[in-house]
């Protein structure tokens, strides 16, 4: 635990795409694993488990390589050349391009690994300050003249989409087909947000190192662990009773793989995160795990709440980007003064 609060503590000078070394072996092959900007702390954990799992079960030693940002600029670099063997996205979409763009890996990629490749999940929270001053209990505070808000860019971070539609999920339950009130929702909220940082790491450093804003939106997961990084300042999570199923979905790079000589390799790695012992370790990062044993092992952790998928607020993925985050989109209008 020391490990992951040390970690978390010093990743909040980092922003942007940066590439990281893991544990290094003496010999052995070389993985690179592009992942969204928020899990440098996780997949440091993971690949030491992982190398650990490698070496008994092959007795080969591997080096894995990490590359973070905003999971949507770390596709971009994929496609623009960064030769990484396998995805640990927060966003399907993210994943997709590279199909769609790159053709680097094939179009059903989430029918090879369970839960629609998909091995953890988490939702949307708000952190607060010590004592909560703001009163902020749930999506409608958000809209007040009095609170300002931080959290990743929608057009740049999954992490802020996953906000965006939280809250439009939020409105269209509470006010159903009144398109008038939900427009004059979304407005609202989105008015109040004092920083859009590119990726969810730098919102993170704007709200508790500068000190920024009344409330942090980001995944449950990382304001857990913001929680337990830094006791002194007393931060709170709020969990809202209505949110969004925030997925995290994982791929080999067949092209990349393949041509790295990783592909085995790199099949395995994505398929440990569905075992025992990783899916114990995803829930002590505070993630929520599939694993129904290792899921009540760490109830007391995760309050019961409505999560709402793509399907259900969007109709699908390819539709929430068309319609809100492309250029002239929802967001963009909602943004207008």
């Amino acid at each position: 635990m020391l490990f992951k609060l040390n970690k978390l503590k010093s990743g909040l000078a980092i922003a942007g795409l940066s590439l990281t070394l893991g544990a290094t072996p003496a010999v052995g092959a070389s993985l690179l694993n592009s992942s969204y900007d928020i899990a440098r702390e996780l997949f440091a954990s993971y690949n030491e488990l992982f190398q650990e799992h490698w070496q008994q079960t092959t007795g080969d030693n591997v080096e894995i390589r990490q590359s973070h940002g905003g999971s949507s600029r770390q596709a971009q670099a994929i496609i623009q050349g960064l030769r990484a063997d396998v995805v640990t996205f927060n966003q399907v979409t993210d994943v997709n391009i590279l199909h769609e763009r790159g053709r680097l890996l094939p179009e059903d990629w989430q029918q090879r690994l369970p839960n629609a490749s998909s091995p953890y999940y988490s939702t949307m929270a708000f952190l607060v300050r010590k004592d909560n001053p703001k009163g902020i209990s749930n999506w409608d505070d958000l809209t007040r003249e009095d609170v300002s808000l931080v959290m990743p860019n929608p057009k740049t971070s999954g992490n802020g989409r996953y906000s965006y539609l939280a809250a439009l999920g939020f409105a269209q339950q509470t006010w159903g087909e009144d398109q008038d009130a939900i427009d004059s929702f979304m407005k609202g909220w989105l008015s109040r947000v004092s920083v859009f940082d590119t990726g969810g790491r730098g919102a993170t450093n704007s709200f508790v190192e500068r000190n920024i804003g009344d409330a942090l939106l980001t995944f449950e997961s990382e304001i857990q662990g913001i929680i337990e990084a830094f006791p002194d300042r007393q931060f709170e999570i709020v969990v809202p009773e209505i949110s969004f199923l925030a997925e995290f979905p994982v791929a080999v790079v067949d092209r990349h793989a393949e041509r790295n000589g990783n592909l085995e390799l790199a099949q395995a790695y994505l398929e440990h995160l569905y075992s025992k012992e990783a899916q114990r370790l995803l829930a002590g990062f505070n993630y929520r795990v599939y694993d129904e044993e290792i899921s009540a092992e760490f109830a007391d952790r995760f309050p019961e709440l409505t999560l709402l998928g793509i399907t259900d607020i969007a109709g699908s993925w390819e539709n929430a980007m068309q319609e809100h985050f492309a250029n002239g989109g929802q967001l963009d209008q909602y943004q207008r003064r």
